[in-house]
């Protein structure tokens, strides 16, 4: 007997006949003898309508003020799944218990819509899957030391589940979503991209941090530090089929380097439209200038990724950097308003227009001439490259957004990602 965690998307929770299908395929993994916790999100849709029920009340507001009333809000989506799960199950014959976040409780910090879990206390958790019951918890979201309710951001289920998988030390947590597993990139962009049926933990993290809408980065983190083993697998398979089959099918991540993934060069192609560029002009060259452009961005809770400062001139330098583009406006104005007066800086721009287009592989560390044979590719579609971010595994490149998928699709069949696995 295992102890199972399962994690459905909103897509699988989208309406009661998928519920049911769900249950279905819950109790099924129950009475094969598993010990279940299942962890999923809202219903498809139902944050963003939650969020737009705010926007409609406080449309021109930017501040930080709401953020506490907007994570009380938004966690009532994931509350509605488990209770509705719960109810499915136990018509099914199958005992459950469902609980929200705070009643588990899953304990995070009181960054409200971007918290990160401290810790879980299991105690409950456990009492209830000794009795025979099937667990269902909230994904999503948490409460802080001040009894609080609070989120992890969007895609926040991927992390909670796995998070609750490492503190009940889990067999396996399988991620069921609307994809059958990691594909080489987006199939929908190329059409020839192939599932793998395992990828790395080192190369899902950097794929998921890269753009890859396959798992949140948090989520590849926990597994990573606690060694969860993590399987992502389609929730729109038959939900009778074999359990055997079943749960050695989508792709395994995995914490072994093997012959035959050190044999690829590249493993996939990561992209993400959701990039803006930023640059302050016109800054003095001298020590501790990107340490105060960046300390005010950090302070304001904003993420920065690629970064570059070109040649001084005269003593001056241009310092750029790309961050989400939803943080892209608050970045600007923070600049502009503290940063380029305390400096002296000439001014702020940036730039919306831009994407991110990367290459992943831990065949990169044994391979020379990687990095090269991109810059190449992307050269002879006429595709300029702004800035270049590398690291052993990966290296990164923004461009233009109008040419994202002519490099994605270039890139996959440069580096033979289109043919058969060996």
């Amino acid at each position: 007997m295992a102890l199972i965690v399962h994690k459905y998307g909103g897509t699988s929770m989208g309406s009661t006949e998928r519920i049911a299908q769900v249950a279905k395929r819950v109790a099924k993994w129950a009475r094969a003898g598993h010990h279940m916790v299942v962890v999923p999100s809202a219903m498809s849709g139902e944050t963003n309508r939650l969020l737009g029920l705010a926007k409609e009340l406080a449309p021109a507001k930017q501040g930080t003020e709401y953020l506490r009333e907007l994570d009380m809000l938004a966690s009532t989506g994931e509350q509605v799944s488990v209770g509705l799960l719960a109810i499915a199950l136990q018509a099914e014959g199958q005992p459950a218990v469902s609980y929200a976040g705070w009643q588990v409780p899953i304990k995070t910090s009181n960054a409200y819509t971007k918290a990160r879990i401290d810790n879980i206390d299991d105690g409950k958790v456990r009492a209830d899957l000794n009795a025979g019951k099937v667990v269902i918890i909230t994904g999503f979201q948490g409460v802080d030391e001040g009894g609080n309710i609070t989120t992890l951001g969007r895609g926040g289920s991927d992390t909670s589940a796995v998070a609750v998988a490492a503190a009940l030390k889990a067999s396996e947590c399988l991620i069921f979503t609307d994809v059958d597993g990691v594909y080489t990139t987006d199939p929908r962009v190329v059409p020839e991209a192939r599932r793998m049926a395992r990828v790395s933990f080192e190369e899902m993290l950097e794929m998921a941090s890269l753009g890859s809408k396959v798992l949140q980065i948090r989520s590849v983190e926990f597994a990573g530090k606690y060694k969860v083993p993590v399987r992502v697998l389609s929730s729109f398979t038959p939900w009778d089929i074999d359990l055997a089959t079943e749960a050695q099918s989508g792709t395994l991540i995995t914490f072994e380097e093997d012959e035959q993934m050190e044999q690829a060069v590249v493993s996939g192609i990561a992209f993400s439209r959701d990039e803006a560029k930023v640059s302050v002009l016109g800054v003095p060259d001298r020590p501790g200038i990107a340490s105060q452009i960046l300390g005010a961005v950090a302070d304001a809770n904003i993420e920065v990724d690629m970064i570059i400062q070109n040649a001084s001139k005269d003593g001056m330098a241009d310092f750029s950097f790309t961050v989400n583009r939803n943080d892209y406006a608050r970045t600007r104005d923070l600049l502009k308003d503290k940063v380029v007066p305390a400096l002296g800086a000439a001014d702020v721009v940036g730039d919306t227009r831009i994407c991110k287009v990367s290459i992943v592989g831990i065949g990169m560390r044994s391979h020379v001439g990687v990095a090269s044979k991109m810059f190449r590719v992307l050269s002879e579609e006429a595709i300029n490259i702004q800035m270049i971010s590398t690291s052993e595994i990966k290296t990164s490149v923004v461009i233009d957004e109008k040419y994202l998928e002519l490099a994605v699709r270039a890139l996959h069949r440069a580096f033979d990602l289109d043919q058969p696995a060996v």
